[in-house]
């Protein structure tokens, strides 16, 4: 049985960011229908996971394999997307590749390969964004991209993975330094949005719409710079255990 005063609480939250959102959106000349949440609910127990959903949440954000495949069990045939938005080791390629709805961490072309292997044997297409490191932080996933004039050097490794049958790239995604304020966020944003017109203007048979980028911090700035895709965890659901 669902507390109904955490289903209230996380109710209200949506409610706020999802008006945040919408404001963002118009701010930047944008259909608030552009941008997605992502309600991130990464190590929260399943209770608060089913009250989210109960709350209104329509996509849910994980970043582990095993806790989040438990949690789709837990939560039976809830009518949810579920997102891979966390880094993931190759040996955990094929729960993701056959529970996930979309990836937005693909950080390797090993990675991607596996990924395809595994999504070939569920018979299915996964749906996957790229993930660029645009700050150069040593301890973040991704391609390296802080450098614009090395994007170049990019090129063969993304034209091999959209080449991959079983994968469908959509766009790219990007976990900018952590600052105290939204507004130093900005120029990773921006960053990430030429890098992927960059990749549009050198493969412009695929597609390159999804821009996943801002969490419970930053993302009304994220979304004036174009994100399609919010992560947002803290602002909804409280802080993590």
């Amino acid at each position: 049985m669902l507390h109904p005063n955490l289903v209230s609480t996380i109710r209200q939250n949506l409610t706020r960011v999802q008006a945040q959102i919408d404001a963002s959106a118009r701010r930047a000349g944008r259909s608030p229908e552009s941008v997605r949440l992502v309600v991130v609910t990464k190590t929260h127990p399943v209770e608060t996971v089913r009250a989210a959903v109960e709350a209104g949440a329509a996509i849910l954000g994980e970043n582990y394999a095993e806790e989040a495949v438990a949690k789709m069990q837990a939560l039976g045939r809830a009518a949810v997307e579920w997102h891979m938005i966390g880094h993931v080791q190759s040996r955990k390629a094929k729960l993701v590749a056959e529970n996930f709805t979309m990836m937005h961490s693909l950080d390797s072309l090993k990675l991607a390969r596996r990924l395809d292997n595994f999504a070939a044997e569920a018979g299915r297409v996964l749906p996957v964004l790229l993930e660029f490191n645009v700050g150069g932080e040593a301890s973040k996933s991704g391609w390296q991209a802080g450098d614009e004039s090395r994007w170049g050097a990019l090129l063969p490794e993304i034209e091999e993975i959209l080449s991959l049958g079983q994968l469908e790239t959509r766009g790219l995604m990007t976990m900018p330094p952590l600052g105290e304020q939204a507004e130093a966020s900005r120029t990773y944003f921006v960053r990430l949005r030429r890098l992927r017109d960059f990749l549009g203007r050198h493969f412009p048979k695929s597609t390159w719409d999804e821009l996943s980028m801002g969490t419970s911090l930053d993302f009304t700035v994220a979304i004036e710079e174009g994100a399609t895709l919010v992560r947002v965890g803290t602002s909804i659901l409280g802080p993590r255990s």
